[in-house]
């Protein structure tokens, strides 16, 4: 206690009063003391309770949902991955699934419902600030619903909600590979192109919350009107890149073409934006020589300027929108999570074996999904 009142130089009696309202909520408790020898009050320790409460990152796709549970430390302890929303028919079936999967997922941690303290969701599509999608073109049922105040409901917390990519864009600059810029375009590469945007540290979204929403119109002749990529030599971009790496001539011209027109595309964004930093992620960011090495050189020479931009490969890959969901959270109901309006997110520890990013995958998972 005295070490608390010296460090924020606060009187004893406003330290104890703090400590007994953290306590209140759950917060801090008391910690075993050894016993002293000296004269004079006893001292008095605390600790910090980081499993009193749980805050939660959900990533919602056709293929998967992710699942991330992080202690009030941001200590990731427990993480799952499903199949996806794909084969269930109707919105509400959909939702059933995502809200089973979160059950299940508390249920293995042995982590009561009452616990969770805030939930952050990722979607594919153009969502509102209040949680409501005011359009998705992958999940079509969900446009108008306020998946927000569903889930809610539910767990009896509070729960946002956003753009999947987006929310990816803010992983890697939280704990990926764009932690030490505040000025970063985040490009998904996958079977669609979409792009999340930060600035000044922030995301943007946008008046309209359209913002990242690009794949038709920076990328045109690559993508149809879902922003679908397409192909003419293969019937997906693994099968393309394959050939490509046989010497099919026809596979090489439309790689080739496709990196171009890409480069293209992100050069007008470049120019646009001015990033410290382009991170490129979704299931292409993992053919290196093939993508990113050419990327880099054409992109040099459409923008056509005496500076190069660094190009990089995301560095949490799939693991990106739920864990970009668990810092929207955090920064979002940071009241209801620590009882503060202005606490910040804290650092976000992933799962890990060895000292590197636990890789978890899925038979739904593959290099080109996205």
């Amino acid at each position: 206690m005295t070490e608390i009142a010296q460090s924020l130089e606060i009187s004893r009696t406003s330290a104890e009063n703090a400590m007994t309202s953290l306590g209140e909520i759950g917060l801090v408790s008391d910690a075993a003391v050894a016993n002293g020898r000296g004269a004079g009050r006893p001292a008095r320790r605390f600790s910090f309770e980081r499993r009193s409460g749980f805050v939660i990152g959900v990533d919602i796709g056709v293929a998967s949902v992710r699942v991330v549970v992080a202690d009030l430390t941001g200590q990731v302890v427990r993480y799952e991955s499903f199949d996806g929303v794909a084969d269930s028919r109707g919105g509400a079936e959909k939702l059933v699934v995502v809200i089973d999967d979160v059950r299940s997922t508390l249920t293995a941690s042995t982590i009561p419902t009452s616990r969770v303290r805030a939930i952050g969701v990722s979607l594919p599509g153009i969502v509102d600030s209040s949680g409501r999608v005011t359009t998705s073109v992958v999940i079509p049922e969900w446009s108008g619903v306020d998946i927000g105040a569903q889930l809610a409901s539910v767990f009896g917390c509070r729960v946002s909600v956003d753009n999947g990519v987006r929310l990816a864009a803010v992983a890697e600059h939280h704990l990926g590979v764009a932690q030490l810029v505040d000025d970063l375009l985040y490009l998904s590469v996958g079977n669609r192109i979409a792009m999340g945007l930060i600035l000044d540290g922030r995301p943007r979204r946008g008046i309209h919350n359209a913002a990242g929403d690009i794949g038709r119109l920076a990328f045109p002749g690559l993508v149809t009107e879902t922003g679908q990529l397409t192909w003419r030599t293969g019937e997906d971009a693994e099968k393309v890149f394959s050939l490509a790496r046989a010497g099919d001539s026809s596979a090489v011209s439309e790689l080739g073409s496709f990196i171009d027109q890409l480069a293209r595309g992100i050069a007008t964004l470049v120019l646009t934006v001015d990033p410290a930093m382009i991170v490129i992620g979704g299931g292409l960011s993992d053919a290196h020589e093939q993508l990113l090495d050419p990327l880099r050189q054409a992109l040099d020479t459409h923008i056509g300027l005496p500076f190069s931009v660094p190009l990089v490969k995301a560095r949490l890959g799939a693991e990106a929108a739920s864990h970009g969901a668990l810092v929207f959270a955090f920064r979002r109901h940071a009241a209801d999570i620590y009882g503060l309006e202005s606490m910040p997110v804290p650092p976000i520890t992933p799962l890990r074996v060895d000292a590197t990013l636990l890789p978890v995958r899925t038979q739904d998972d593959s290099t080109f999904s996205g």
